[in-house]
C-alpha cells in the first residue's frame, strides 16, 4: 500500500541528489530512485512512471549546464533527436502497456543485461580517438541511438550507459561531449515517455516532485564537475557506476 512518510520523504530526495549527479556524467542512477520509490508502497509500473519526473528535471538541469559550459554539439541534434524520441514511443507504449506483475521482472532482467553488457564490453563506451563521426558514416551508432531511446522509454534505470555507447562507441564523441547528447537525448525521449505515462495516469506527482528537487540539485554540481574532470577521471567514474550496476541487480 502506497505511503508517503518523512522517512520515505527524506530516502527520495537524497536519491535524487545522487541520481542527478551519476545519471549526469555516467548512468545507472535510476538503480537508486526505483527502489526509493517502491520503499513508498508504489507498484513496479507506478515506480518506473514517476521516476521520470526527476529524470526530466535533472536532464534540463543538466542540458543548461553543458550549453552554458560550450560542450552541446549542435551539428546532428536533428537525426540524434530522432532516432532517440521514436524509440521511445515505442518502449514507453510497451512499459504502459504490460500489467505491474509482468512489468516487475521484466524490469530485473533488463537491468542484469544491461550490467552483463557494460562489463563484457566496456569499451563501446570509451571512444578511443576524437574522429567524430555523423549519422550516415555509423549505421551502429544511428541503431545504437533507436534502441537506446526504445529502451529508455520502457526502463530509465541504465539507460545512460546504452546512451553513451552509442555517442561515444559508435559516434566517437568524447565523454564529455557525449554526456551532453546524452543529456539531450534524456530530455527528449522522457519527455515522450511523460505524455504517455501521464496519459495512462501512472505518476504520483508529490514523491516525483520531491525527486526532482534532489535531481536538480545533484545534475548541478555533476556538470560543473564533469567539464573540469579528466577522460581518464570519468573513465574510472564509468567503471565503479559499472560495477554498482551489476551489484544492484544481482541484489534486487
Amino acid at each position: 500500500m502506497y505511503e508517503l512518510t518523512l522517512v520515505t520523504g527524506i530516502a527520495l530526495f537524497l536519491s535524487g541528489i545522487a541520481a542527478g549527479f551519476i545519471n549526469t556524467i555516467a548512468g545507472g542512477g535510476s538503480l537508486l530512485t526505483l527502489p526509493a520509490l517502491m520503499l513508498t508502497g508504489m507498484p513496479a509500473d507506478v515506480a518506473n512512471a514517476t521516476n521520470r519526473v526527476g529524470v526530466m528535471f535533472q536532464s534540463v538541469t543538466g542540458l543548461q549546464g553543458f550549453y552554458k559550459q560550450n560542450r552541446l554539439d549542435t551539428q546532428s541534434l536533428k537525426g540524434i533527436l530522432v532516432l532517440s524520441m521514436l524509440g521511445s514511443v515505442a518502449g514507453s507504449g510497451l512499459a504502459a502497456w504490460l500489467p505491474a506483475e509482468v512489468l516487475k521482472p521484466i524490469l530485473l532482467s533488463c537491468m542484469m543485461v544491461m550490467a552483463v553488457m557494460i562489463v563484457v564490453k566496456p569499451s563501446t563506451i570509451s571512444p578511443s580517438g576524437d574522429d567524430v563521426r555523423s549519422l550516415a558514416s555509423s549505421p551502429a551508432g544511428a541503431i545504437g541511438l533507436f534502441l537506446a531511446g526504445m529502451y529508455g522509454g520502457f526502463l530509465q534505470a541504465g539507460v545512460g550507459f546504452m546512451l553513451l555507447a552509442a555517442l561515444a562507441g559508435g559516434l566517437r564523441y568524447d565523454l564529455v561531449r557525449a554526456n551532453a547528447l546524452k543529456v539531450l537525448c534524456t530530455v527528449a525521449f522522457t519527455a515522450v515517455a511523460l505524455v504517455i505515462f501521464i496519459w495512462h495516469g501512472l505518476i504520483y506527482w508529490v514523491p516525483g516532485l520531491i525527486l526532482a528537487v534532489g535531481s536538480i540539485i545533484g545534475a548541478h554540481f555533476s556538470v560543473r564537475f564533469a567539464v573540469k574532470a579528466s577522460q581518464r577521471t570519468l573513465e574510472w567514474i564509468l567503471f565503479v557506476m559499472v560495477v554498482l550496476v551489476c551489484i544492484a541487480a544481482w541484489m534486487s
